[in-house]
């Protein structure tokens, strides 16, 4: 049973859900508010699966000035909930389906009638915050400790698109921390105790880097002849990174000419980490 007081006199608004119930609440104390809220006395009734949950409700309501409210997805429990209501005389109020069937009407498409969607469409959204925010965190190196962290850590030169890919990935919830390595600086410890297919590295034609750089020099109001875009650093900066590619035996990927979408496409099918689709 539910605990309500059999010699309750305030009005009892009994919200359904097969979800936690959250949305439903919201709008019975959004419309309670309009009537002193404090006269009105709401009960939430999270995960309501099957027929038993609903009679249980049923029970405490009859005989009480009381209302129920529900958001149920799965059509057969929802008739119920009407009939039964119907037969004891309760009011109802059945906040998802009219906006359904609207829906419905309006697209053509079938529901998918699966409880909880929302809830889990909020979490997936934290997911993804928290995802960009680990990308942000860990970028260009800043701490290494992050390394240890992530799904996927991306290494290579300067303008090899380490930091959109791992936005990119980070916006399909996947935490990627990035590195750049540059021959005067040795590369993170962290990196040498990383599981190999956590490690990427991001590699590109020499052509192809110096009109990046050249370009990335114009943009910045500096000369482009300068050493940044020079071919005998790019040569060094290319064959260093491939000592630590060969030093850590890690996968690489060439960006030469790919679009960011494809580069995290080959970094998902050649890691651990799972290719997530929805929600992109």
């Amino acid at each position: 049973m539910i605990g309500i007081s059999e010699h309750s006199t305030r009005p009892i608004a009994f919200v359904l859900s097969d979800s936690i119930g959250e949305t439903a609440e919201q709008v019975t104390r959004a419309a309670a508010a309009q009537f002193n809220a404090g006269h009105i006395e709401i009960r939430r009734v999270p995960h309501v699966h099957d027929r038993e949950a609903i009679v249980e409700v049923i029970e405490e309501a009859k005989g009480l000035k009381s209302i129920i409210v529900f958001t149920l997805i799965v059509p057969e429990l929802r008739m119920f909930l009407l009939e039964e209501a119907h037969r004891h005389s309760i009011l109802t109020v059945d906040i998802m389906g009219p906006m359904m069937a609207a829906l419905g009407s309006l697209t053509y498409i079938e529901p998918k009638l699966q409880p909880g969607l929302m809830h889990r469409m909020d979490e997936e959204y934290f997911r993804r915050v928290e995802a960009v925010e680990f990308a942000v965190k860990y970028d260009d190196g800043k701490d290494p400790r992050g390394l240890l962290l992530a799904e996927v850590v991306l290494i290579g030169v300067s303008r090899t698109s380490k930091t959109p890919v791992s936005l990119y990935l980070a916006q399909r919830r996947h935490k990627v921390a990035n590195v750049p390595l540059v021959p005067e600086l040795p590369p993170p410890e962290e990196l040498f105790s990383m599981p190999r297919n956590k490690v990427v590295g991001l590699t590109i034609k020499a052509e192809s880097l110096i009109k990046i750089r050249q370009e990335r020099l114009k943009t910045m109001g500096l000369g482009a002849s300068a050493s940044y875009a020079g071919t005998d650093r790019i040569l060094r900066e290319t064959a260093y990174a491939q000592e630590v590619f060969d030093r850590l035996r890690c996968p690489v990927v060439d960006v030469t000419d790919r679009a960011i979408e494809e580069t995290a496409n080959r970094v998902l099918e050649i890691t651990s980490i799972r290719r997530e689709t929805q929600g992109a």
